[in-house]
């Protein structure tokens, strides 16, 4: 058994330290029923959860399943400052009522993919507010600057003269504290966590816990475009929150090649499973356009329902196999005569006027089904369906 479950905990996984740490929790748990904690954190820096994240909240879930507790780490104190992690400047600051909205979005989330009731949500504005000023005086003598500036970012920002706050120098310090207020056993983040998810470990030490914390990390998922880490920022992503029609069209939108990566991280299926599915992609027996409808079915179902999954299979199919429209569109209104680009922000098609324009000239904007070639193009009264690339539309009234 503790075998099984360690080839599962392994799964995708980037990096582990201190695996016999992890057998011996699995150990306790099988033979004795102890349960353990494992702890992930997120700074609510933005309010949904993407695929991205979920990469992280499965294997969660998979720890659950032999014996832990997931202490699910909103950082709303921590989140105020920013993470420095991979930034070249720094990060401008969340007010407190932005960062408990957001903190409030990814609680109503995560029990999608976690067990409610072997999930313990934590804030740590909890602990980190009652160090007080002494208390966080002490926490910076357990690290020095030297070993501070090592951190891949920090040193490039350094040589490079980027300014670097004292308040970004924190963070890594703060996110170990929270290791050891929480007496977590398993941390676990992305691979660009690694100074931090250490630091818990060293700050484990420094405060005597009588434990060091296993460290589980996680690759990054690429984004739809293959080439960047999964980010709202990007535009790159595909959101808990989606609705099953966008989910489909966006994972129908990813590569073949990207494809698999999407299966070995966010699928249920066995890897045994997934390799008899790539045979026979490869060997002609199955198109790559079905394995991706069967994996976009089995994330919408995830997520939504496997009603929902049936629904926008078959919505997608009408638009882009016989040029039919979507039975469920967005509806707009505006008074009086617009510009084309404008109605495609104000439809929440397209992030700017400029950007509109540039997808005109490339013929990625219809109107009715037809494609929209001026660029200033005045709307005058009447409905219209908009549509950008293939997979937004919108009805727009103009009275």
């Amino acid at each position: 058994m503790i075998q099984q479950a360690l080839n599962e905990i392994k799964r995708g996984v980037a990096e582990i330290i201190d695996i016999p740490r992890i057998e011996t929790l699995l150990k306790n748990y099988f033979e004795k029923g102890e349960t353990y904690y494992v702890k992930a954190g997120f700074d609510p820096t933005a309010p949904d959860l993407h695929l991205g994240h979920t990469v992280l909240l499965q294997k969660m879930a998979i720890f659950q399943k032999f014996g832990a507790t997931v202490q699910f780490l909103i950082g709303d104190f921590t989140g105020m400052i920013g993470d420095p992690t991979g930034k070249n400047e720094t990060r401008k600051k969340l007010d407190r009522e932005t960062v408990l909205a957001n903190a409030q979005s990814y609680k109503e989330q995560v029990f999608k993919v976690l067990d409610p009731e072997k999930t313990v949500v934590m804030f740590n504005s909890e602990w980190i507010e009652k160090l007080g000023a002494a208390g966080l005086v002490e926490l910076t003598t357990t690290f020095n600057v030297a070993r501070m500036l090592e951190r891949e970012d920090f040193e490039k920002r350094y040589k490079s003269q980027t300014p670097i706050s004292i308040s970004e120098f924190l963070y890594p310090l703060l996110q170990g504290y929270d290791s050891v207020a929480m007496n977590c056993d398993i941390e676990m983040g992305g691979t660009d966590q690694k100074f931090n998810l250490l630091m818990g470990r060293h700050l484990q030490r420094s405060y005597n816990v009588g434990k060091e914390q296993a460290v589980v990390m996680m690759p990054l998922l690429e984004g739809l475009d293959g080439v960047n880490k999964m980010s709202k920022s990007l535009g790159n992503y595909v959101g808990v929150t989606d609705t099953p029609s966008d989910m489909f069209g966006k994972i129908l939108s990813i590569s073949d090649e990207l494809m698999w990566r999407y299966y070995e991280l966010l699928s249920s299926k066995t890897l045994e499973e997934i390799a008899a599915l790539k045979n026979d992609v490869a060997n002609g027996n199955v198109h790559p356009k079905v394995a991706k409808e069967m994996l976009a079915s089995e994330i919408i179902t995830r997520y939504h329902n496997e009603e929902e999954a049936l629904r926008a299979r078959e919505e997608f199919n009408n638009v882009h196999k016989n040029n039919e429209l979507p039975t469920d569109m967005e509806e707009f209104t505006c008074e009086g005569e617009i510009w084309i680009a404008k109605a495609l922000v104000d439809c929440k098609m397209i992030a700017s006027t400029s950007q509109a324009r540039r997808d005109i000239k490339q013929g990625g904007v219809k109107i009715d089904q037809e494609k929209v070639s001026d660029e200033q193009l005045q709307l005058g009264k009447g409905e219209y369906i908009l549509q950008v690339g293939k997979r937004k539309f919108a009805k727009l009234k103009v009275i």
